[in-house]
């Protein structure tokens, strides 16, 4: 008996023996990319999983206040890269861009004070400021393209106003390049008078701007910023909506009830009719499919159907609706209700109201963060804050 157990233990012993040498544990390795001293071939990379928190369907989450902003702002518009940046444009009120991060922290406070000539511009006298109104952010996130209400300093001294035409004594203004790395302006394109919305197409090719008192869009290339075309609308063209295909962008025009479709290789203009009364931002659904607009004449927002080139459906969602953003999965709308003090959160497939929060007052500018398992929903209010919700 005492020979029998004495040959199982050593049969135990060889085989975990034999198992140690065939297969050495990543403590025996710390460095996984280093074969060890005694070994003619290196070692193979142990494969590891990232275990990502899941997204729940956009319109199925809640969305809670979790932070909000104080500082010298006074945010007109705010917009996320989607890498990790958000940035706010605080027009001719405080003459800055700020930059914050995902921790709602203040990364850098930009100065819009340029001297345009050193950044591709024409000859000044001197230093000049502008007045950022809006921002878009290339395909890549490494640019924000920052649209100027109007331009301050030597030879730019009429100013921008928002009862205009192309006929009135406005001086012409200037987007900025803002480099994401550097966190500075480090280009400008002259455009046409008070530009305000801004856009990016998916390609990475174009700038898009409008220009509220030239009744225009400035077409710039994203790569010289220099003026392509000069494309004619009507009064007051606002937002903007690029295809996910880059051939055609849709824009509001504010002054009508009606929305444009510029072709992007020919720039012949056709129109969306009837659309209500106002249009003044425009989000188009990750496929392309649908269009949102918001009404700011008549407080309601509504869906247009890209095929057919119709309304299919309208809601009310509170007094001045202003600008929206659209959640990654392409299933719910944000609303900001500039005179209501409120964010609507719609279902897209049929524009049902699915909550309502509170928010400061003047509530103007939207954008949406998806980042650890939710939604993240920045709303910048004109009185000097930006809120942040969460959206799970």
């Amino acid at each position: 008996m005492r020979r029998i157990f004495g040959l199982v233990v050593l049969a135990a012993v060889l085989v975990g023996c034999t198992s140690t040498s065939q297969a050495p544990t990543a403590r025996q390795d710390p460095d996984p990319t280093v074969a060890p001293a005694t070994s003619r071939r290196p070692a193979p990379a142990p494969t590891t999983t990232t275990t990502r928190p899941p997204v729940r369907p956009s319109p199925q989450r809640r969305m809670r206040l979790a932070k909000t902003i104080h500082g010298n702002i006074s945010p007109k518009s705010v917009v996320a890269s989607g890498d990790g940046h958000v940035i706010a444009q605080n027009m001719m009120y405080r003459h800055t861009i700020t930059v914050y991060d995902r921790f709602y922290r203040l990364v850098k406070t930009i100065s819009d004070r340029v001297d345009l000539e050193a950044l591709g511009g024409p000859a000044a006298d001197g230093p000049v400021r502008g007045a950022p109104v809006e921002a878009a952010f290339s395909p890549d996130a490494r640019y924000a393209y920052v649209s100027n209400y109007s331009m301050y300093g030597p030879s730019y001294t009429r100013e921008g106003s928002d009862r205009c035409s192309p006929a009135s004594p406005i001086d012409p203004s200037f987007v900025y390049r803002l480099n994401m790395g550097r966190l500075a302006v480090d280009q400008v394109g002259r455009v046409g008078q008070v530009p305000k919305y801004v856009a990016t197409t998916p390609d990475g090719r174009l700038v898009l701007v409008t220009n509220w008192c030239s009744y225009d869009l400035s077409v710039l290339s994203s790569r010289t910023l220099k003026q392509l075309r000069r494309v004619r609308l009507g009064t007051y063209p606002r937002g903007i909506a690029v295809h996910p295909r880059s051939h055609t962008a849709y824009v509001a025009v504010m002054g009508s009830t009606r929305i444009a479709m510029v072709d992007l290789r020919s720039f012949r203009v056709r129109w969306i009719e009837g659309v209500g009364s106002g249009p003044r931002h425009l989000v188009i659904d990750p496929a392309g499919r649908w269009l949102y607009a918001t009404l700011n004449g008549e407080g309601r927002v509504a869906k247009i159907d890209l095929r057919s080139r119709r309304v299919v459906a309208r809601v009310a969602t509170g007094a001045a609706p202003r600008s929206m953003t659209i959640a990654e999965d392409g299933r719910a709308l944000y609303v900001v209700n500039y005179r209501s003090g409120t964010v609507s959160k719609l279902r897209t497939s049929d524009l049902r109201v699915l909550q309502v929060v509170r928010t400061n007052r003047h509530p103007i500018g939207i954008a949406y963060d998806v980042h650890r398992g939710a939604g993240y929903v920045w709303v910048a209010c004109y009185t000097g804050t930006i809120m942040v919700f969460k959206d799970s």
